[in-house]
């Protein structure tokens, strides 16, 4: 497997680079227009509709750091240094899009699902990927800005009384919309815990296991929560991402308490991605607490996020009975790769979903950035831990 994924690698970070990255400093799509940002230029676009040709927008922050994560990942696999520049470009974007000072100094404006409310979850997914460039280069500017970021949200969004986090931040009012948003505990990417290792500031470190112990309490199914939004309790569907966000950093909760109980939902979450992985390595938008699904609505960066958690548990466990699982979600990945397309835009994306049937012959195809920016993700970290 290791030449076609090192290829499918190299082609996903073109796609990334070339063709979803923002260098004309225009916003893309409805959505795009709607948010107000100081700079563009080195955010990924987003939604790209096959039928259309038409691209949108979702999320612009949250998932640039992740496509900042990918490339800086893939810069090392690879050993290629223009990925680490593609990288820093992309982080100059959640820079300028920030507060710097000020009494909402260190918050991203990370907008998401409402075009002027910042989303907290949204922020901390972003960090990961401006820690790992400060690693990769030295250049502090990006950990002391994700750093920043961790202090607001813990001085501002969290409630100590209730363990959870406030969301939907109209930063133009500097207040938040109540009964916008539900609150809930986050721990995304172990940010608070990284955080706390860079500066040495034991409440990030309190805020982490806090929220461990609420997301314990509340869990259900096994390995994930249908509790909390994005999920569904009314329909028991599950968002194929939540126990990738919760249940992956409960291995560096472990890590950083010794407690046992971190480390056995770490292990749960790991198995309810067993059992919704499909037969052919994909994954299903509409994943159902039974394990049955839809039909259409598939969800790629869902089987992405499932190997990177599958990766982890065989870096920390070495137990190789999860490579057959790793293999199998990466080749689907690589099947839903466009290698020879006819629409440039879509050259090296890797396909998130196909779309319910609306009666006419459009083109259901549907693509998303996480898709292949948790592909490349998932990728360089095998190409490190298994097939170093």
């Amino acid at each position: 497997m290791t030449k076609e994924l090192r290829e499918s690698l190299v082609s996903a970070c073109k796609w990334l680079t070339d063709v979803a990255q923002i260098k004309d400093n225009q916003p893309v799509g409805k959505r795009g227009r709607e948010m107000i940002l100081n700079l563009w230029d080195g955010a990924i676009k987003g939604e790209y509709s096959a039928a259309t040709k038409e691209w949108d927008i979702f999320g612009p922050i949250w998932h640039t750091g992740q496509a900042v994560k990918a490339l800086v990942m893939a810069s090392s696999s690879l050993n290629n240094a223009a990925l680490l520049d593609a990288a820093k470009y992309s982080a100059d974007f959640i820079i300028a899009n920030r507060a710097a000072e000020g009494e909402d100094a260190g918050v991203i404006w990370a907008f998401e699902d409402f075009p002027d409310l910042v989303c907290t979850s949204g922020i901390l997914e972003t960090l990961d990927g401006l820690f790992v460039l400060s690693e990769a280069t030295g250049e502090t500017e990006y950990s002391d800005a994700a750093n920043a970021a961790v202090s607001w949200v813990v001085n501002k969004t969290y409630c100590s009384e209730k363990k959870l986090f406030r969301d939907g931040y109209r930063y133009s009012e500097h207040r938040f919309i109540d009964g916008k948003l539900a609150s809930r505990p986050l721990i995304d990417d172990a940010v608070f815990l990284k955080s706390w290792k860079l500066t040495g500031k034991e409440v990030f470190k309190k805020v982490a296991i806090e929220s461990a112990k609420m997301l314990l309490k509340n869990e259900g199914p096994a390995g994930n929560w249908i509790k909390y939004g994005p999920c569904c309790a009314k329909d028991q569907k599950i968002h194929p991402r939540h126990a990738y966000w919760w249940g992956m950093p409960m291995l560096e909760v472990y890590k950083a308490t010794g407690d046992e109980k971190f480390l056995q939902c770490f292990f749960r979450s790991i198995d309810w991605y067993k059992q919704a992985l499909r037969k052919d390595g994909g994954f299903i938008r509409g994943t159902y607490t039974d394990f049955n699904t839809d039909s259409f609505g598939h969800a790629t960066s869902g089987t992405a996020c499932a190997v990177i958690s599958f990766l982890k548990y065989y870096e920390h466990t070495g137990d190789e009975k999860i490579i057959e699982y790793i293999e199998r979600g990466l080749d689907y990945c690589m099947r839903m790769q466009f290698s020879n397309p006819e629409d440039p835009n879509l050259k090296g994306a890797i396909l998130e979903k196909v779309l319910y049937p609306d009666g006419t012959d459009r083109n259901p195809y549907h693509i998303r950035d996480l898709g292949t920016i948790f592909f490349i993700q998932a990728a360089s970290l095998y190409l490190q831990i298994v097939k170093s």
